[in-house]
């Protein structure tokens, strides 16, 4: 006989037990620290983004600029950003970060910019910064992840960066392509010819490429399942001889690196020795390479998985990066040197 007594009140603790995970969801995502939209008005057409504060606050406030890796990315990457900020906040430090152009409320289109369009739009937040009253002009520095490493080293030697936070940059533009294709095709199980033919087929736009082939050139040769529209082609002719090199000597302020030991997209052995012979004098520049970690400093173990990020984000977002990486960054802001 069923019983709709025994039913009934497995209805009622499925129900109790969603209202508490969506009670428990709502709680970690309310992060301590006041958010502000903002607007930029730049020659190149408005930028908007989001400027983060702590709560409660008196005095003037350090800023952390936040300049982005690749791809449309908004100001709060997702929201992914957040609790970083909220930990910045927590130290007495605001946080600023623009969405990127054509996302959002920013004018124009991110795919037509070079790194040096990328460099001036940070000169143009750091000019809007040094104009709020709340902020202290003196201590304004950047925090950039991947893509940003072509970016931060050119803008340091334009701007006095009272600190930069470099999350795993590469320094050759094309050798880092190299070096993701063999790593990731590596990691998914292909055979050393399967890898060498894509790599020799890369080394043929890289020729196109070089030679400021056209978009119809590339085509000719391009695979159907890798095939780029032509704005992606463009944005790449425009910053495809990007090397961080040259610039490192740019850094006369600390320089926090960051890298992952399990990273397939940036061979960090290659941009912990460049970083250690550019930046001089190398008491500037503090390593710190953590285990187990992925490109986004993410734990190897749930980066490959889209499911299992989200659930960590959404049950435990101040836990969704290494353990480690926000200790760092703020060791790096409350220590004296600066």
């Amino acid at each position: 006989m069923f019983n709709w007594k025994k039913r009934y009140i497995s209805v009622i603790v499925a129900i109790l037990l969603m209202v508490g995970a969506g009670l428990y969801i709502v709680n970690q995502s309310d992060f301590d620290m006041e958010e502000q939209t903002i607007e930029i008005q730049a020659p190149q057409g408005k930028l908007t983004g989001t400027l983060t504060l702590p709560r409660y606050h008196s005095g003037k406030l350090g800023l952390v600029l936040f300049i982005h890796g690749d791809g449309p990315i908004d100001s709060t990457h997702g929201e992914g950003y957040k609790p970083l900020w909220e930990r910045l906040a927590s130290i007495g430090y605001a946080s600023l970060s623009l969405d990127k152009r054509g996302i959002g409320g920013s004018e124009g289109n991110w795919l037509d910019q070079s790194m040096d369009d990328r460099v001036v739009e940070a000169q143009h937040a750091i000019a809007w910064a040094k104009e709020q009253s709340i902020i202290d002009d003196s201590n304004i520095g950047v925090w950039g992840a991947s893509q940003a490493g072509w970016v931060i080293p050119k803008l340091a030697g334009k701007e006095h960066l009272a600190f930069s936070i470099l999350v795993s940059p590469a320094i050759n533009w094309l050798e880092q392509g190299e070096y993701n294709t063999r790593s990731q095709m590596a990691k998914d199980g292909h055979s050393t010819e399967e890898i060498q033919n894509q790599v020799d087929y890369e080394n043929q736009i890289k020729e196109i490429l070089k030679k400021h082939g056209t978009y119809e050139e590339y085509t000719k040769i391009a695979r159907e399942h890798d095939l780029i529209s032509k704005e992606r082609w463009n944005f790449i002719k425009k910053n495809f001889a990007s090397d961080a090199t040259a610039d490192l000597h740019h850094f006369k302020t600390p320089v926090l690196l960051l890298l992952g030991e399990d990273d397939v997209n940036v061979d960090i052995v290659d941009t912990e020795q460049a970083y250690r012979k550019g930046i001089q004098p190398s008491s500037l520049l503090h390593v710190k390479i953590f285990s187990n970690t992925e490109h986004s400093m993410l734990p190897t173990s749930i980066a490959g998985s889209e499911w299992k990020q989200s659930l960590r984000f959404l049950f435990a977002p101040r836990s969704i990066t290494v353990d480690g990486y926000m200790d760092e960054i703020e060791h790096m802001l409350t220590t004296s040197s600066l």
